[in-house]
């Protein structure tokens, strides 16, 4: 096994540009990328440089290593440098003359510069013989790709595989001979996969490093020759014929002056997306052909390595101009006598097992990663391969493989994302509730010490007011006019005790102290000391469940006159009002329900602020509920409120409903 071949980085992700499309790994034949914590990861074991990925990522997260240094180096070093130039050039740089591109070529400091099209000439040669002579199917091996393909995913076809070189390595053997020269020698052209073959130790030394047509643009700029006037240059020989054709589809065929019968099937050729397809019916036996020619893009004029945005159609009239132009130009003697100095070159090889396959796993195995996934019957595997796999099953099988994620599938994650929607939705309305507790626990706080020190700044002046209006009431007879004033100074005066009683009773609401009580007993006691107006019904519930709890019975009994107290105020008509109790193992609540007036909605954020009343002036301080609120607030409880002021939305009223932890050790 080749390990530098098994090691080589031709391609490698860009962390920070992968948006995780998962387009790589839909487009990648050889399913070579792996997707780990989101991000898509070349596997360069399993990589066979077709360089999809690289095509087809909008983000350019993928990039093909660079090896314009490396090629620096030889061009600085003692031994003379050639370029060989893949026949698909016309189609990156056709627009001009040729002439001009090889000047730029042989700028950079090359000292020849010749076409690969000549040991295209010279491979087509040997498919011709090798279909002469008969013999076992064989699969074309001109795109390294596919012949890497081969070697990790069927390497049962290695046999398979025609001994012949590509026409890159059969142009350097033969610069080699014809020149009789100790060459370094550097291959120009649209693949990313000959950076893989440039290493593979089965055709040593043949090839020195690799350039894409992209990369020698890049070179070009770097070195000011992009827009420079360079004088244009030929080709050095030998040149080629027919053997340019190889970038097209079918080219070798015509190269080789073999005919693709449909009747007698002797060839069949195949290109782009469907290589895979055509290997496996080959594998099958189910393709009857002597010769599968074959290509990993739809032509090479199609290379990843390209940078032109030319249409397809373009890039090949580009070739067929270029073919036929050369052609009429030179000389066929000349391409004669080099060819048939070639004719005893040795153009064989051999290939290596690379394989890469994985067990598939049991049949169990895959449908617990399916279920994993929520897909627990056939119906819920869409195969819409937004994940890049086909199918679920070959997703759940990468998965398995360790080469893809659960949440690469699309319908899952949409799922477990609208479950982070509702948790988180859930969790923003605690948060928020818990805000709203602590703004009101802050507002409480503050307006306990405002309280307090009113309370204790306003008693003792107050208490003086009050004394001297009683004396004056008592010493005035019934019917003196100041009677009257003094009786109204009287009542104001009680009122503003109620309301300093109330504010000290506010400040000192800091302390629970927790014994047995049961709700039932202490929501009969709240309704025999609120006052029943007439005309008000007041109805006790008992939901089935243990009344027993640990509370502070004065504080809780408060709270429910005060809710009590409340909900008569909203009935001045008349009406009912519902107590309810219940609870589980670790809570206890009470409900206050009357059928009055309802709050309006502008007043519900407002109701349990200190102060706010929305009774008449002289009926009401405003603390009932802020206490209330106070109270549930220290025993770890909640108050929630529930009302409608609209009669057209349904009948009016409101209710108060307390949720308190039934024992201290209950309060989470």
């Amino acid at each position: 096994m080749t390990s530098e071949m098994l090691t080589f980085k031709a391609v490698r992700t860009l962390p920070e540009r992968c948006r995780v499309c998962y387009t790589c790994v839909r487009e990648c034949p050889a399913k070579a990328i792996r997707i780990i914590d989101g991000q898509a990861t070349v596997l360069h074991e399993r990589c066979i440089g077709c360089g999809n990925c690289v095509r087809v990522c909008s983000q350019g997260a993928k990039v093909v290593v660079d090896s314009i240094e490396q090629v620096r180096e030889l061009l600085a070093g003692p031994r003379p440098a050639a370029a060989i130039v893949a026949p698909s050039f016309p189609a990156e740089f056709g627009e001009e003359d040729y002439r001009k591109f090889v000047g730029r070529v042989r700028a950079l400091g090359f000292a020849r510069v010749c076409e690969v099209a000549f040991g295209a000439d010279l491979v087509a040669a040997a498919y011709r013989e090798l279909l002469a002579a008969g013999g076992p199917p064989q699969i074309a091996t001109s795109c390294p790709a596919i012949v890497l393909y081969v070697e990790k995913y069927y390497p049962q076809l290695l046999d398979a595989l025609a001994p012949i070189v590509s026409p890159m390595v059969a142009a350097a053997r033969a610069l080699r001979k014809l020149s009789g020269e100790d060459l370094r020698i550097v291959f120009i052209g649209p693949c990313t996969s000959k950076k893989i073959e440039g290493v593979d130790d089965k055709i040593p030394q043949e090839i020195d490093a690799v350039l894409t047509f992209r990369e020698l643009r890049t070179f070009w700029a770097e070195a000011g020759l992009d827009q420079a006037e360079i004088g244009p240059s030929d080709f050095d020989p030998p040149h080629g014929r027919l053997g340019a054709l190889f970038p097209l589809h079918g080219g070798m065929l015509q190269a080789a002056d073999i005919r693709e019968d449909l009747i007698a099937r002797e060839v069949v050729t195949s290109s782009g997306s469907g290589f895979t397809t055509a290997i496996s019916e080959f594998a099958s036996g189910g393709l009857d052909t002597r010769i599968l020619e074959i290509l990993a893009c739809d032509g090479c004029i199609m290379g990843a390595g390209m940078q032109t945005t030319l249409p397809p159609f373009r890039r090949r009239v580009l070739i067929g101009n270029y073919v036929r132009d050369r052609m009429r130009e030179r000389a066929e003697a000349e391409w004669r006598e080099a060819f048939d100095r070639c004719r005893d070159l040795d153009l064989s090889r051999t290939y290596t097992d690379l394989d890469q396959r994985i067990e598939p796993p049991e049949s169990e195995e895959i449908t617990a990663i399916l279920r994993r996934m929520g897909k627990l019957e056939p119906s819920d595997e869409l195969n819409c391969g937004a994940c890049g796999y086909p199918t679920c099953r070959e997703h759940a099988v990468a998965i398995h493989k360790g080469l893809a994620e659960s949440e690469m599938c699309l319908p899952y994650t949409i799922d477990r994302l609208n479950e982070t929607v509702v948790e988180l939705a859930r969790s923003h309305g605690e948060l928020a509730s818990a805000q709203e507790a602590l703004m009101q626990s802050e507002r409480l706080a503050s307006m306990g010490q405002l309280a307090a020190g009113i309370a204790h700044e306003v008693n003792n002046p107050l208490g003086v007011v009050l004394m001297y209006a009683h004396i004056l009431l008592d010493e005035l007879e019934e019917d003196n006019r100041q009677r009257q004033d003094a009786r109204l100074i009287v009542e104001q005066a009680e009122r503003c005790k109620k309301i300093v009683s109330g504010l000290l009773h506010f400040s000192r609401q800091n302390k629970v102290l927790r014994e047995p009580a049961d709700i039932r007993e202490l929501a009969e006691k709240a309704r025999a000391a609120v006052l029943q107006p007439e005309g008000v019904e007041i109805e006790i519930v008992h939901e089935p469940a243990e009344s027993a709890s640990r509370l502070d019975r004065d504080q809780i009994l408060q709270v429910l006159t005060n809710l009590l107290s409340n909900a008569v105020a909203a009935m001045p008509e008349g009406g009912k009002i519902t107590i309810r109790t219940g609870g589980d193992n670790e809570r206890v609540f009470f409900s206050v329900a009357d059928t009055g007036v309802g709050v309006p909605p502008e007043n519900r954020v407002r109701i349990f602020d200190p102060f706010f009343t929305t009774k008449q002036i002289g009926k009401g301080t405003g603390l009932g509920l802020a206490i209330s609120y106070g109270i549930v607030k220290m025993h770890r409880g909640e108050i929630a409120m529930e009302s409608n002021s609209d009669p057209a939305a349904g009948p009016t009223g409101s209710t108060f409903t307390v949720t308190l932890p039934r024992r201290e050790k209950d309060v989470r």
